[in-house]
């Protein structure tokens, strides 16, 4: 903004009327771009800006269409023709929509959906009718003939008082035997170990009145289905006829991250073997300090870390020997890695807040990009169906030459987006056309991005962590579930094995193995 809000306080229409003629005309310079600047930002969305869906107004229809894949375009687009002199043709190409005889819906012959899973009827309650519909004539069923049928899948009342699963409750006895020759009395004792790693206040131990089990299913109300620890208590009290207090919960939350940290090692060795690594991070904050949730999705593993925003975590993870494929947005500390993929997810809501800027040199740069973007990726598309006889880089090398030239004129703009956007496409150049050349790599970041929103949405009911235990106690327990959740395994069934084994003293088993390899 060229006026701040002083300035504007300062001024009034009796000051405006008596302003000589030139400071007049400056002044109107100035409030032009300020109010084009205000009128860009009112209408930025999750389209055309880093906006989040959620942030867009429910009559807009603008939600979710913000990656390549999902963009559905107008009907009219401007097409940019780009010879070999470098001359550029706006042609407004018309979309021409094929009419077929189809009929909407469901077509004859195509398969039907039910489901899969078959339960075990338990009981069976007939319904007949009283009387005819006709005569009112009373009806006896010794002669009803059923004709369809439908079922219903309930709880059952733990107690008679409340619903859902039934609980178990076991008593451990441990016992003393004395020694029949010197008459020492030996004791079984229950297992319990400080988790050293952690504040002394957090321990393992097999005295506990909350089971493995349940320490999952708390787990799962807490992260998952993303409850407070008020909320959770609830659940438990009216589903399960449970009373337990508000810190047994939060300790077992606790002790649960506990006993999944040996595991960390062994995710980040999954993420540092990823072929293709998806990385991303945002905003978390921890009590009165900003951090950064950091995401790392791989092919079988999905690895979380609570940092700064610095290299320092990249560094600890990857280190500079990471071989594989490196997907992320333009943050400069992603630059070390020479296998690197950009988010043209990114790039093209960019783009696309420059076409509809009132700026008329950023809506050109704007359009330019959108055409160049939007035919590469048309290419690349194909590319994957049919690998043509030369690499997409190839066929485009002029258009890519004279875009180039383009970005270096606009990198000195004096619209502030078309300058940063001129740049940022020059120093990411090769990482951005890097899929030209393997058109079988993503071109957007979005298995990242959809890794990170569940817990977007937590962060925002919950305002993050406090502690940097509770920090990477969170960051454990959330790798634990999504990796096995990628790898089509219960995360709850191995949450409560390792619970169980790690009270014990035992080690904790190894991650399950994925049921599908994805390609």
């Amino acid at each position: 903004m060229k006026l701040s809000d002083y300035d504007l306080l300062q001024l009034s229409e009796e000051e405006l009327l008596e302003l000589p003629e030139v400071v007049l005309r400056r002044l109107s310079v100035k409030l032009l771009i300020d109010l084009k600047e205000a009128r860009e930002r009112l209408r930025q969305n999750s389209r055309n800006s880093s906006c989040p869906p959620s942030s867009d107004a429910p009559w807009s229809g603008t939600g979710g269409k913000n990656t390549p894949e999902d963009t559905v375009q107008d009907n009219t687009e401007t097409k940019k023709e780009i010879d070999s002199n470098g001359d550029e043709d706006d042609q407004p190409v018309k979309k021409t929509t094929e009419k077929t005889n189809r009929k909407p819906g469901k077509q004859p012959g195509a398969p039907g959906y039910g489901r899969e899973q078959k339960i075990a009827i338990t009981s069976e309650q007939a319904h007949y009718p009283c009387a005819c519909a006709l005569c009112e004539k009373a009806l006896t069923p010794d002669r009803a003939q059923a004709y369809t049928a439908f079922e219903t899948v309930d709880v059952e009342w733990a107690v008679p008082t409340h619903p859902g699963l039934r609980l178990t409750n076991t008593k451990h006895v441990y016992y003393e035997i004395a020694c029949d020759d010197c008459g020492h009395g030996t004791r079984q004792s229950p297992y319990q170990q400080v988790a050293d790693v952690l504040t002394p206040t957090i321990y393992l131990s097999e005295w506990r009145l909350v089971g493995s089990g349940l320490a999952a299913l708390i787990i799962c109300l807490a992260y998952r289905m993303r409850l407070s620890r008020t909320r959770t208590q609830e659940f438990l009290h009216d589903w399960l006829g449970l009373a337990i207090s508000v810190g047994t919960i939060n300790a077992t939350v606790h002790e649960s991250g506990a006993a999944l940290l040996p595991v960390e090692d062994e995710l980040v060795e999954a993420v540092q073997n990823s072929g293709l690594l998806h990385v991303d991070e945002t905003t978390w904050p921890q009590l009165n300090q900003l951090l950064w949730l950091w995401v790392f999705s791989g092919q079988d593993v999905v690895a979380y870390w609570i940092a700064s925003r610095g290299s320092e975590l990249l560094e600890t993870v990857l280190d500079n020997e990471f071989k594989g494929w490196l997907m992320s947005d333009g943050w400069h500390v992603y630059r070390r890695y020479s296998k690197r993929l950009r988010c043209w997810a990114h790039l093209l809501r960019k783009a696309t807040g420059l076409q509809e800027s009132l700026d008329p040199t950023a809506k050109q740069f704007g359009t330019e990009t959108l055409w160049l973007l939007n035919t590469l990726i048309e290419a690349i598309y194909i590319a994957r169906g049919q690998p043509p006889n030369q690499n997409v880089n190839i066929a485009y090398q002029q258009a890519l030459t004279d875009y180039q030239r383009r970005c270096e004129v606009m990198s000195g703009a004096v619209h502030d987006k078309t300058r940063a956007l001129a740049r940022e496409m020059l120093n990411d150049w090769d990482a951005i056309f890097q899929v030209l050349a393997y058109p079988h790599l993503p071109i957007t970041n979005n298995e990242a991005e959809r890794a990170l929103r569940h817990w977007v949405i937590l962060r925002n009911s919950s305002h993050g962590t406090r502690t940097d235990d509770g920090s990477r106690i969170f960051a454990i327990l959330i790798s634990v579930i999504e990796t096995c959740r990628l790898r089509q395994q219960s995360p709850w069934v191995y949450l409560a094995e390792v619970i169980r084994l790690r009270r014990s003293g035992c080690p904790a088993p190894k991650l399950p193995v994925a049921l599908i390899h994805r390609v």
